[in-house]
């Protein structure tokens, strides 16, 4: 038997190693290429970015001194004559809204024959609305009834007779004022409690 190395060194595969050598080099520039690329374009938007920062703090500088300026200019007594007319608008766009019907429903329905309706005032004030209502009546219970009823509604709180005078035919004439909430209001009071469990 013949036990003889024709070979004069050991044989590997060379070709595979290099192939694979030269295609990870190929993938370590292609990523580091990426990489270049991408902090170019950050460092790109990074600047931009910079400069709309700039822009809009100069801009708002440039607002604050005109709002200053304004400021400055404006005189106090007309900025109170504005506030005052706003006020005033806002008061009449409440009382376009107040509805006169419900009013004269609720108090219809509670006024007591002996007690007459003479004037009605209503008073939008921020969230609530005041009335003022002048009463004529026989007697004075009667008219303490109306009070009574008016509140039994659930529609007026804190209705109280501000001023009672008798008049030259005998009647009694009586100023009240308090508050009206309103049919919700009275809707919501007139509700029944749930049952417990």
């Amino acid at each position: 038997m013949l036990r003889t190395n024709l070979a004069t060194r050991p044989f590997y595969n060379e070709r595979g190693i290099h192939v694979g050598l030269v295609a990870l080099a190929i993938v370590v520039v292609g990523l580091t290429g990426f990489n270049v690329t991408r902090i170019v374009e950050l460092s790109r938007s990074h600047t931009d970015l910079g400069l709309r920062v700039a822009q809009d703090e100069a801009a708002a500088r440039e607002m604050v001194g005109e709002t200053e300026a304004v400021r400055l200019q404006i005189d106090g007594a007309e900025l109170r004559v504005v506030t005052d007319a706003v006020r005033e608008a806002n008061g009449l766009i409440g009382l376009r809204m107040f509805s006169w019907t419900e009013l004269f429903n609720r108090i219809e329905t509670t006024l007591p024959p002996d007690v007459m309706l003479t004037s009605v005032r209503p008073e939008v004030d921020g969230e609530y609305v005041s009335v003022a209502m002048v009463v004529l009546g026989r007697r004075i219970e009667a008219i303490d009834r109306f009070i009574e009823a008016l509140e039994a509604t659930g529609s007026f709180e804190e209705l109280l007779a501000r001023q009672e005078e008798a008049t030259d035919d005998g009647m009694f004439r009586t100023v009240l004022r308090g508050r009206y909430l309103g049919v919700a209001a009275a809707a919501v009071g007139a509700q029944p409690a749930e049952p417990g469990p």
